[in-house]
């Protein structure tokens, strides 16, 4: 799964609209579906934000791993 296919998924979980998402990561909601499309490149920083927000590693998010593991804790 791709890191656009995963964060959409994981938007749909918690039953969140793009809107919702974009707020948070302070875009607008066609920016953001842009990133759940593939079309533009979300930057890392929105990575780890969103990371921290569904309490999954940066590994899950990006595709690399299929684990959920929570977000480290500083």
């Amino acid at each position: 799964m791709t890191y656009a296919e995963r964060i959409r998924a994981l938007r749909e979980d918690k039953d969140l609209t793009q809107a919702d998402v974009a707020a948070v990561l302070k875009v607008g909601q066609r920016t953001y579906c842009d990133y759940e499309l593939g079309k533009t490149r979300i930057p890392v920083d929105s990575l780890i934000l969103l990371a921290r927000m569904y309490n999954v590693s940066m590994d899950y998010i990006s595709g690399v791993s299929e684990e959920k593991k929570g977000f480290p804790r500083r």
